[in-house]
């Protein structure tokens, strides 16, 4: 058996990115909240009373971190939902796979990207 290349990661792996990709949805969450609160409390900087140059300073100031907020948690909010099809991928066991060469992805590569869908040689062929 010299011909025997890994087609795709044990049960044993998978359940091991499994509880990888969980903790990094729950910290993904609780940041995405935070993201939120933010945005929220942005509405009220306690400057009402100033006056109206550091009124109209400050407006364009809340409306640039709102955005920013906006970009941030819409970002999040993708990174969940990548982190949630690989769960996907885990339960179908077609996780870890290379969609383009069919390879394994490094698993050195899904520890620090578990939502990685494409390994490093396939990345590099897209450049």
């Amino acid at each position: 058996m010299a011909n025997d290349v890994k087609t795709r990661y044990s049960d044993k792996e998978l359940e091991e990115f499994k509880v990888l990709i969980q903790g990094k949805i729950e910290k993904a969450k609780e940041q995405l909240e935070l993201i939120k609160s933010a945005y929220k409390n942005d509405s009220n900087n306690g400057t009402d009373d100033t006056s109206p140059t550091f009124k109209a300073f400050d407006e364009g100031s809340k409306v640039m971190s709102k955005e920013a907020n906006s970009q941030l948690a819409i970002r999040q909010e993708k990174f969940i939902r990548d982190l949630k099809n690989a769960l996907i991928r885990i339960e179908n066991k077609s996780y870890g796979i290379c969609r383009v060469t069919g390879k394994l992805i490094n698993p050195e590569r899904l520890k620090l990207v578990p939502h990685a869908t494409l390994s490093i040689e396939a990345k590099n062929m897209q450049k």
